[in-house]
């Protein structure tokens, strides 16, 4: 090789790691409830760094899904087909417990020690953990009808990956999907045409278009569809018990900005046969909880980017040198990393606080289900849209390097918006910030008795805990409060950060935020963090390195 293509100054490649090396998520497991779990989560991280699933991450993001519409002979199939390395990730995924086990295990910090494993996991690949999250957010709906619950919820929690088109009720284990939106309302789901006309046995024929199904060849899918009582939700198969297709007629593959490995696909309903979930005309309510549970998956995904997209920057300021120094020994990096450290610390703080919640919930604290409800909101908003500013700057750490897919980078930068898309782009997500505050009893009352848990410690995050309270009675007016709705989403999130980064963090972490996002001494572009900010603690916090 000529001289001038020796390789110098390049950084090596980061595997080997454990994604579970992450001081803030062991903290928050064994802090509240899952520290039974923590070796389990340690193996499972372990994993998710190892070349042989960063080899799956890679081979399924460049081999994208084919849709099959028909056979050779002309007979329509709907199939769509997957790398085997996808096939791999999922079934890691079931077997680690990542989709709906939690929902039937009986220890203590169940959704917690799921919502570790599930941040740890989706930060090798992000599409795999699109099925794995609608399993997940499947149970509470398909509760709404006990005698469906009793056949499928325990098909739904068994760790076993059983892909094919079979009847569902003759596999060892089973995924959701969800087939909500339509092409004319899209979060407006009450704008929904597609409908559903009784057979008389029980059952319901399904005529209509869905706009985006994710994961098609998902066993089962909850959907909803107008009967004459109103909106509806219900069970669609996509296989009939005696072995039959349903028709469930896959027209295309989205061409999508995200992840490539998971195909999300229009469909059409042709007479397709489903079971009703919930009361008739209650179908928005039904979806409710599902809708709750996939906002919590939205913001451990955000921060699984986030906390992904550091330790690449970190690993290559480490590794990189530019102007005489290593990169990360240059102090206008060490600030632009310190404050992606920040936000990834905070987001997954949170993000595991919301878990524990839920646990608490489910074991009827209603303080706690408050919490979760207006909490999810909030953070929905707020961590989600963080998440695509933070994949931008983490990129351009790398510089060219990260603009090329070889280094993963471009693959966190396209998946980011989905998660603030999902389920309800921002305007949605912080109307709903004003929705829980009008409709919930007791929403804004837990959520400031969880901030003022921290009163006292830091004078910035009392200032800030003040100003929202000033906000607050501005919302009467129903029109200005739609102004201010998203005004009021972040800075919502930012006292409930900053709380929890004040109590549980280290100091450096948490004066470090306070400083910046509720204090104002930050110029809102990372790389802003007030001067005399000790970022060495931050950084160490973040540092990609060997098993703990």
């Amino acid at each position: 090789m000529s001289a001038t293509h020796e390789v110098l100054n390049q950084v090596p490649p980061l595997v080997g790691f454990s994604t579970a090396d992450d001081p803030a998520l062991m903290e928050a497991l064994r802090r509240d409830g899952g520290g039974w779990a923590e070796r389990e989560v340690r193996e499972l991280g372990a994993r998710a760094g190892s070349a042989e699933v960063q080899e799956w991450a890679r081979l399924a993001e460049e081999h994208p899904p084919v849709l099959h519409t028909h056979d050779r002979y002309g007979h329509r199939v709907d199939e769509v087909e997957y790398h085997p390395a996808y096939h791999q990730l999922m079934g890691a995924a079931v077997a680690s417990g990542q989709h709906a086990a939690a929902w039937s295990e009986s220890r203590p910090g169940a959704h917690l020690v799921r919502a570790a494993k599930f941040y740890a996991f989706a930060q090798a690949e992000p599409g795999h953990g699109c099925p794995i999250s609608m399993t997940y957010a499947a149970i509470p709906a398909l509760r709404a009808e006990p005698e469906l619950a009793a056949r499928y919820e325990p098909l739904l929690a068994a760790r076993a990956y059983d892909f094919g088109l079979r009847p569902p009720l003759g596999k060892q284990g089973l995924i959701a999907g969800m087939s909500m939106t339509e092409k004319q309302g899209g979060s407006d789901v009450r704008a929904n045409t597609t409908r559903a006309v009784p057979t008389g046995d029980g059952g319901y024929v399904l005529t209509g278009h869905k706009w985006f199904t994710s994961a098609p060849m998902s066993d089962v899918f909850l959907t909803l569809a107008q009967t004459e009582e109103g909106l509806t939700c219900f069970l669609v198969p996509r296989v009939l018990p005696d072995g039959s297709r349903n028709p469930l007629r896959l027209m295309r593959l989205k061409n999508k900005l995200g992840n490539r490995s998971n195909a999300s696909a229009e469909i059409e309903y042709e007479s397709a046969v489903a079971w009703r979930v919930g009361e008739p005309g209650r179908g928005v309510r039904t979806i409710v909880e599902m809708v709750n549970v996939t906002r919590l998956d939205c913001v451990i995904g955000s921060a699984a980017g986030m906390r992904a997209g550091l330790r690449q920057a970190l690993h290559h300021a480490e590794h990189r040198r530019a102007f005489g120094a290593e990169l990360v020994d240059q102090p206008l990096m060490r600030n632009v990393l310190a404050d992606l450290a920040v936000e990834s610390e905070a987001a997954t703080t949170l993000a595991m606080r919301l878990a524990a919640a839920l646990d608490r919930a489910e074991a009827g604290d209603e303080g706690e289900a408050a919490l979760r409800r207006l909490g999810l909101a909030v953070s929905k908003y707020w961590v989600c849209k963080r998440g695509s500013a933070h994949a931008a700057e983490a990129l351009e750490c790398l510089g060219g390097n990260g603009y090329v897919e070889e280094s993963g980078m471009p693959r966190l930068y396209r998946e980011a918006p989905l998660l603030s898309i999902w389920e309800g782009s921002g305007n949605v997500a912080a109307l709903d910030v004003l929705r829980a505050l009008g409709r919930e009893s007791g929403a804004l009352e837990a959520f400031l008795a969880e901030v003022g848990a921290a009163a006292g410690a830091d004078a910035r995050l009392d200032a800030a805990v003040d100003r929202l309270r000033g906000l607050l009675p501005q919302l009467a007016d129903p029109q200005r409060a739609q102004l201010l709705a998203r005004r009021l989403a972040e800075q919502m999130t930012l006292v409930l950060q900053g709380s929890l980064l004040v109590r549980y963090s280290h100091p450096a972490v948490a004066d470090a935020f306070c400083a910046s996002r509720l204090d104002g001494d930050w110029g809102h572009a990372f790389g802003t963090l007030p001067p005399g900010t000790d970022t060495e603690p931050i950084l160490e916090r973040a540092r990609p390195k060997a098993e703990r």
